[in-house]
């Protein structure tokens, strides 16, 4: 499919993190634009800027975890779509997480299949 009107921010501290799942979803997500950012503060900060459609971040990141970057992102935008992913998996951070906003999870290490059926679920499409 096109969505080369779209635009998905990744917010990961790891390089490799961020890569994995910019290459799984541009599989499906053709044409999609991404923003990368490597800490809560810089996801907050590339949030504002770009006004992306979907965005991805992980919870434990320096400078701003992603609990606090959802709550960020959410004080100047209440209808963003976040996704956590996250190996920490606790019940008491994803409950903080969806509570600060977030409209979804994926744990960590990903799965490809896992990740497609977020995509298409907040993005559209078959």
């Amino acid at each position: 499919m096109d969505f080369s009107n779209v635009t998905i921010l990744i917010g990961d501290d790891s390089i490799l993190a961020r890569k994995q799942l910019i290459d799984i979803i541009q599989e499906y997500a053709t044409g999609a634009t991404f923003v990368q950012a490597k800490d809560g503060e810089d996801a907050i900060q590339k949030y504002n800027e770009t006004h992306p459609t979907l965005v991805f971040l992980d919870i434990v990141m320096p400078i701003k975890d992603g609990i606090s970057a959802v709550k960020g992102i959410m004080e100047n935008d209440p209808e963003a779509d976040i996704v956590i992913v996250s190996s920490v998996g606790t019940q008491a951070q994803l409950r903080a997480a969806i509570d600060a906003g977030a409209k979804d999870f994926i744990q960590k290490p990903i799965r490809k299949d896992q990740v497609l059926h977020v995509v298409k679920s907040h993005l559209g499409g078959n």
